[in-house]
């Protein structure tokens, strides 16, 4: 017999991972356009080594931080292409003064776009002023203009390069925010407990933020990003929690149901989905509001209903996992329950994510799972008007938890208890995380 404690574990992993049953082979479904490397030509960009106004023992260090986060940030926006530094002109401009377009547009950096720039570090602060060129309009080249000033260590460096990173992907990709700026939740064991971490959206500065000395999971960011609600294991079995960014401590949040799981945010922050055991010892789908009232049950079926998200665009849908026909399945809904309609067709779907301009579910999915079948889960996005989708990871280990970033140009993902990101077309797929066990991942909004 379990004891209290370790009882409701037993049922999260009952529910996370279904009775074993042999499904029918899917049909094959055709590609879906998720925004990125569809044949539209790339811009073009180069990115001068920026000028220091002083060499001092301060400056250049800083500056090296500098130079790599930008162009890091610039090339992994996926809307650009980058020139290679071994083949961009010898020349270092400091200010529009000193720079020589037609250097930087002739072979071979055939340059589009430049950005350029200086850099100085004095008594403990760093100002930095950055531009933009356009290299094939000598006549009024300048795009951008930027000027920056911080405290003078690694971590201000890092964030105003990607400031300027942010403002140039925002001016030359069609007015859509950069994601330089933003921050991914995630779970870690690497003090010796499932606690909630963050790190910038590129794997730096990672930092833990709950010291529960427990088990906590399923971070999700509020959209104002003030607050993390999550799911962690007490005294009285699985509750959703709630950390103040603010305060940086808990704060009171209560669910009056049995065991909690997988919280969920509507995008403007007034309400969450999450999983509870209703009164059929079954897991529901309930939503509350984001101050703990107005407690509702949207799904009343046998089987569990488990990992609700909604829909960022319109928080009229909601997307689950159900369990109801057998092996779990992704399905969406409206907000009250009604108007159920079940997204994929076999196999093993679990932990959708919706996509920010609403048109996106990606999901993992082992589609010929059972008995004997060879073969891991993969991260699988689907066209959702259509229900076209496309495998954006190919059996590279095992992918799970995956999340959109607010520019629905990426994804963050697990694979093999480690975080990953990747172009939302599965391209430029970088290993984030390399210390304990890391799972879970959440974007932030912004």
């Amino acid at each position: 017999m379990m004891n209290g404690k370790k009882q409701p574990l037993y049922l999260l992993l009952l529910v996370c991972f279904l009775l074993l049953v042999i499904t029918p082979a899917l049909r094959a479904q055709d590609w879906v356009h998720t925004g990125t490397n569809l044949g539209v030509q790339h811009i073009r960009v180069a990115v001068a080594s920026f000028k220091p106004l002083n060499n001092n023992a301060q400056t250049l260090p800083l500056k090296s931080i500098f130079d790599q986060t930008l162009f890091n940030d610039l090339k992994n926006a996926g809307i650009f292409d980058m020139v290679s530094p071994s083949m961009i002109p010898p020349e270092m401009p400091g200010s529009p003064s000193e720079i020589h377009l037609n250097l930087w547009s002739a072979a071979p950096a055939n340059a589009a776009m430049v950005v350029f720039g200086n850099i100085a570090a004095n008594n403990g602060q760093i100002t930095v002023q950055g531009f933009l060129f356009d290299a094939k309009n000598p006549t009024t080249p300048q795009i951008l203009g930027k000027q920056y000033s911080d405290l003078a260590n690694d971590e201000a460096t890092r964030m105003i390069a990607h400031r300027f990173a942010d403002e140039i992907i925002s001016r030359l990709g069609g007015g859509i925010n950069g994601i330089c700026e933003t921050h991914i939740y995630f779970v870690s064991n690497r003090t010796g407990h499932k606690e909630i971490w963050v790190m910038d959206y590129d794997g730096q500065d990672a930092h833990q933020i709950t010291h529960l000395g427990d088990v906590a999971l399923s971070p999700r960011v509020s959209p104002d990003n003030t607050r993390i609600a999550f799911s962690a294991l007490g005294r009285d079995g699985w509750a959703i929690r709630m950390y103040s960014l603010t305060l940086h401590r808990l704060v009171y949040f209560r669910a009056p149901v049995g065991n909690s799981f997988s919280p969920a945010w509507t995008s403007d922050g007034t309400k969450l989905a999450f999983s509870a055991s209703g009164p059929s010892g079954n897991n529901e789908i309930y939503t509350i509001g984001a101050n703990g009232g107005d407690l509702h049950r949207i799904t009343a079926f046998r089987g569990p209903d488990v990992s609700p998200v909604w829909n960022p665009k319109t928080n009229s849908q909601i997307a689950w996992v159900s369990g109801r026909t057998g092996l779990p399945q992704i399905y969406i809904m409206n907000s009250d329950g009604s108007g159920i309609q079940r997204m994929t067709d076999g196999g093993y779907a679990v932990s959708p994510s919706w996509s920010p301009s609403g048109q996106f579910l990606a999901f993992a999915w082992n589609r010929h799972y059972g008995p004997g079948v060879l073969g891991g889960q993969d991260i699988y996005v689907m066209d959702i008007a259509s229900k076209r989708w496309i495998e954006v990871t190919h059996g590279a280990g095992n992918n799970d938890f995956p999340s959109w970033s607010p520019d629905t140009r990426h994804i963050v993902f697990q694979r093999d208890n480690q975080i990953w990101t990747m172009l939302s077309d599965g391209t430029d797929q970088q290993q984030l995380t390399h210390i304990g066990q890391n799972i879970m991942p959440n974007w932030s909004w912004k």
